[in-house]
């Protein structure tokens, strides 16, 4: 064999490539079997770095101070382990000893630099590392004489892949040995080969589990090959990752020993440590966030697009830390506070724990879970690192007035001064918009703010108004403030907020397809079953009454949704398929979640999932329902449902808990536990409800956390497209992409429509802003009855509007939202110096709560007049959704539509809307049907929405408008012409092809009027 392409040639290049860069070859022949370490090279690392130290230790020990050292050395780390000694150091004879030096915050301090510099960074190869085997280790990297890593490495030309480095691990590195053992001597075990990198930090025999320390390739799982064509896909672990400043950081401000308190299965509590080493985007992520913020200052905006799986908490504390700490090459500190964002209260816990082990001393991160008094006075004291949620914002302006004036000082003066802040958010896409956002800003702006402010108000002649230009300063970038962003899925706000600058895009991302790949969680669309209802309704009544189609046809959708034969046959499939086919999985621990449409239906479905147990004697499966407030059901008069009653007295702060006993196996949801609820014994979900776009992914994504005994998910939908479901989770799965811009002009049409409408004055716009804004020495009680007075006579325009022209008035109202939508968002992305804007948009902010609704139409209820006669639960399709390939992810489009109008549908009589129901969802055909592409034409082109809907679109409007309802259209007629049916919905290509000439077909029907039949294609 070529030796150039053998294992030790591979050992070689990396020897070489590390020795190149500041590490030194320790011979395998210093390493003591019986201490476990480089004992030479320790005690000359302290001798050199602590001479005094070892002065005062030799003057007392004489020749013995070697081995006394040494001794206490090996103690401390059979007892606290090798990554608390490097940071801590350990006692000898009452006196601390250093293992290592980590490098300093800045680089005032010579001495301190001097130390980092003395580090020995050794690499061995070809280790034997036991008295009781001759088995050696391809290499060993030490610091300062302890050994803190092993890799085995495989090269592929010979036979050899990671897979053979991780079974050799698994197989032939007993973990019982001290160099192997969890804390005590190396940290981190790396099996590596030319193409890929994995580690584990704890050995365990056969239950090792490695992870990938992998870049990514091309929005997936491992690594790009070298653009160049000289390096090997794996050397940025040796070149990147083992490079000396870089490790040194790793040990000192990466690693760290996660610590989690569970109840077991007997209700005792149970305590797991981790050893935590970043994943390769972690790393990357932290180190690149920091550099741009070191350069770039605060002011800025940085969005991480990190997919379920990530890691993300822990990327955060590492972030926040270091933040925390950070200076510039001028060694002057980047920021003076972090402040955290998040709803989670294992963040809070967590990040104090990781930071702790880092700085080993308190008071550095401050939990804010009191009220706002609490944190005011952590902004005010300068808390490194301060934990909050968005919400407690608003109050903190009004908690400072109260210090302030406590201290005796003037209620103005409760300011804070303008720090250097850095915010991170939790999950950008919830934490970005409305008041609590800007009112964030505010607080933070501080004095520098409110200078800005009053400044320009004085140069506009309104130096009363100076709350006004404060409220416009807020809503923008604030150059003391930067803000690093985190989330799995963003909107486009959030692209346009916190992306670069340039088309909006992340600072950093890890994709979903990444995480997935690479195992962090399950592919949920793997197994996915779609379901179709099919039924038939009939007037049961005499009487024939005229009824809006709309409302009426929403009534009878609710009549079908809520039928007890309908929600007994769902639940019949949902029962059996469970006790079938999913309790049994996970070692017999896996559960199920029923996503219902709304309240009423998850009380419905919760009583008939008991009754059908109960019926059946399933007493192994029990359910939880969650629902918020309370619920009353016209089948059950005097009956109020509430989710603690119906837990039977468990509350909704236990709920999770309990569900994740072995007591519970499903659980029954409405608008609750869709999003942030990680159970990973969630195996299969039910879903009965219309899901869309960002809902979709984060509600389906509840069953994506790994589990040891987790192989596979399961989703039976029993409504929604599995089209639709694709489109979805594509937006997101190589990353999101922006979109079309809204445009800053549409703005100004829209208020220059809304003055021109005559439904408010200038004058009163002007008189509310006097007395919304005035200072706050000047505010009185009469201050609320003065803007209501300025507010009531649009309030009365607009009611007269409504009773004269109610679609007028729609249309009105339609702009008026539109109008502060935009400004809203407009205004955190374009640094508008336009009064006007911010004060009509302070106008109708207020305005909007005051005007009157139009009635909703009549509310229908069918019970009595109409009866199921007919129903149907068919399987459509099963099997994976995949994303790979298929049609390009549609972009996140930023607010177009500038507000419009909904007219009220035409009466009609109940009869025909049964049959237009029918016609949609049933299989009572007519014998009309004789010629299929004809019928779907006709039935277009009678639809009065539709004629509507082609005289105001454009052709290619139109199209987008109908696609929804073909699909319809040729469901409804699926058994009419199966083979037809089966093409349109199985061969895209046949289907494009189809709805492009149907629609062209129907659109040039309605705009021209009947021409005669068309061929079809």
């Amino acid at each position: 064999m070529n030796e150039r392409y053998d294992e030790a040639s591979f050992e070689s290049a990396i020897e070489s490539s590390l020795l190149s860069n500041g590490w030194q070859l320790l011979n395998k022949s210093g390493y003591d079997l019986t201490h476990h370490l480089f004992p030479k090279e320790a005690l000359a690392f302290i001798r050199a770095t602590q001479p005094k130290e070892w002065a005062r230790l030799e003057s007392l020990n004489g020749g013995q101070t070697e081995a006394l050292v040494l001794k206490d050395l090996v103690h401390w780390l059979d007892t606290h382990g090798t990554l608390a000694v490097l940071r801590n150091g350990f006692k000898c004879q009452g006196r601390t000893l250093r293992m290592a030096f980590f490098q300093p915050a800045h680089g005032m301090n010579p001495e301190l630099a001097a130390q980092y510099a003395a580090n020995r960074l050794g690499v061995t190869r070809q280790l034997r590392y036991s008295r009781q085997n001759s088995n050696e280790l391809d290499l060993v990297l030490s610091l300062n004489g302890l050994p803190v890593a092993t890799a085995e490495l495989k090269n592929p030309m010979t036979g050899q892949t990671v897979e053979d480095a991780k079974r050799q691990y698994r197989q032939d590195r007993d973990h019982r040995e001290p160099l192997f053992e969890f804390k005590r001597r190396a940290l981190v075990h790396f099996a590596v080969d030319t193409e890929q990198v994995f580690m584990t930090t704890r050995l365990a025999g056969s239950a090792t589990q490695f992870l990938p320390l992998n870049r990514g390739h091309a929005g997936g799982a491992g690594n790009p090959p070298d653009p160049a064509g000289e390096q090997l896909r794996t050397a940025y672990l040796w070149q990147e990752v083992w490079q000396r400043e870089a490790w040194l950081d790793i040990l000192a401000r990466f690693m760290h020993l996660q610590v989690e308190d569970k109840r077991g299965e007997d209700g005792r509590r149970l305590r797991k440590e981790t050893l935590v080493f970043p994943r390769f985007h972690q790393w990357q992520a932290v180190r690149a966030l920091e550099a741009a913020a070191k350069a770039e200052g605060p002011g800025h905006n940085y969005l991480v697009e990190h997919s379920a799986g990530s890691g993300k908490s822990n990327t955060i504390a590492w972030l926040a830390h270091r933040l925390a700490s950070l200076h510039d090459a001028a060694d002057a500190k980047v920021f003076d506070t972090v402040i955290v964002i998040t709803d989670r209260r294992v963040l809070d816990r967590q990040l104090q724990d990781t930071i702790y082990q880092f700085e080993h001393r308190q008071g550095v991160v401050q939990k804010i879970d009191d009220d706002s008094r609490q944190l005011a006075e952590a902004l005010t004291n300068g808390v490194p690192i301060v934990i909050s949620t968005l919400q407690k914002f608003p109050f903190v302006a009004r908690q400072l007035v109260k210090m302030a004036e406590e201290r005796g000082a003037d209620g103005e003066s409760g300011v804070l001064p303008t720090k250097r802040c850095a915010v991170i958010i939790d999950e950008a896409h919830s934490s970005q918009s409305g008041e609590s956002a800007t009112d964030l800003k505010e607080v933070l702006g501080g004095q520098v703010l409110r200078e800005q402010a009053a400044r320009y108000a004085v140069e506009e002649g309104v130096p009363d108004l100076a709350a006004l230009y404060r409220s416009m300063a807020k809503r923008g970038s604030q150059a003391n403030i930067s803000f690093f962003a985190f989330t799995a899925t963003p909107k486009h706000k959030t692209l346009a907020v916190f992306g670069r600058e340039s088309g909006g895009q992340a600072f950093h991302r890890y994709t979903m397809r990444q995480a997935i790949e690479e195992g962090f969680i399950m592919d949920v669309l793997a197994h996915y079953t779609t379901y179709a209802t099919y039924y038939q309704l009939v007037k049961s009544g005499e009487d024939d009454p005229h009824v809006e189609r709309k409302q009426a046809a929403k009534a009878l959708a609710r009549f079908m949704r809520l039928h007890p034969y309908n929600i007994a046959q769902k639940t019949e499939v949902m029962v059996e398929h469970f006790n079938a086919a999913t309790r049994h999985r996970l070692g017999g621990k896996a559960k199920a979640m029923v996503v219902t449409g709304s309240r009423l239906e998850a009380v419905r479905y919760k009583r008939a999932f008991d009754a059908y147990l109960r019926a059946k004697g399933y007493a192994w499966i029990k359910t939880l329902v969650a629902f918020s407030g309370e619920v009353q059901d016209e089948e059950l008069p005097g009956q109020v449902f509430t989710e603690v009653g119906m837990n039977q007295g468990i509350k909704e702060a236990e709920l999770p808990e309990q569900f994740d006993s072995t007591d519970y196996q499903v659980l029954l949801v409405a608008e609750k536990y869709q999003t942030g609820f990680d159970q990973p014994l969630l195996h299969t979900m039910y879903v009965d409800k219309r899901l869309a776009g960002i809902q979709a992914v984060q509600t389906l994504s509840r069953l994506n956390r790994m589990h040891p005994l987790k192989e596979d998910t399961f989703v039976l939908d029993f409504v929604n497209e599995r089209e639709d479901i694709r489109a979805a989770f594509k937006q997101f799965y190589d990353g999101a992409q922006q979109g079309e811009e809204a445009q800053p002009h549409q703005m100004y049409v829209i208020k220059a429509e809304l003055d021109a409408s005559g439904i408010y004055l200038q004058d009163e716009v002007d008189r509310f802003i006097a007395v919304y804004f005035k200072p706050r020495e000047r505010q009185s009680p009469a201050d609320h009855q003065a803007m209501n007075a300025a507010l009531d006579p649009a309030v009365d325009r607009f009611r007269a509007l409504l009773a004269q022209d109610e679609e007028a008035a729609e249309l009105w109202r339609g702009k008026l939202a539109a109008f502060r939508n935009l400004y809203a968002f407009l205004s955190q992305v374009i640094p508008y110096q336009d009064s006007d804007l911010e004060r009509l948009h302070t106008f109708v902010r207020l305005l909007s709560p005051k005007l009157p609704t139009r009635g909703a139409g009549p509310a229908y209820s069918f019970d009595d007049e109409v009866r199921l006669a007919y129903y149907r639960l068919q399987k459509i399709s099963e099997g994976s959704i995949s994303l790979r390939g298929g049609e390009d992810a549609l972009p996140l489009h930023g607010p177009r539509a500038v507000g419009s109008g909904l007219a009220r549908d035409a009466e009609l009589p109940l009869s025909r809307l049964i049959d237009v129901m029918n016609d949609r969802f049933g299989t009572d055909f007519t014998d009309a049907d004789q010629l299929f592409f004809d019928q779907i034409i006709e039935a277009a082109v009678s639809d009065a929405g539709l004629h509507e809907a082609a005289l105001a679109n454009p052709e290619d409007k139109f199209a987008l408008l109908f696609a929804g309802l073909l699909d319809t259209l040729f469901i409804e007629r699926m058994e009419q012409n199966e083979g037809i049916f089966a093409r349109f919905m199985n061969e895209r290509d046949f289907k494009s092809v189809v709805a492009e000439w149907v629609s062209r077909a129907v659109y040039g029907r309605l705009r021209r009027g009947p021409e005669g039949r068309t061929d079809p294609p």
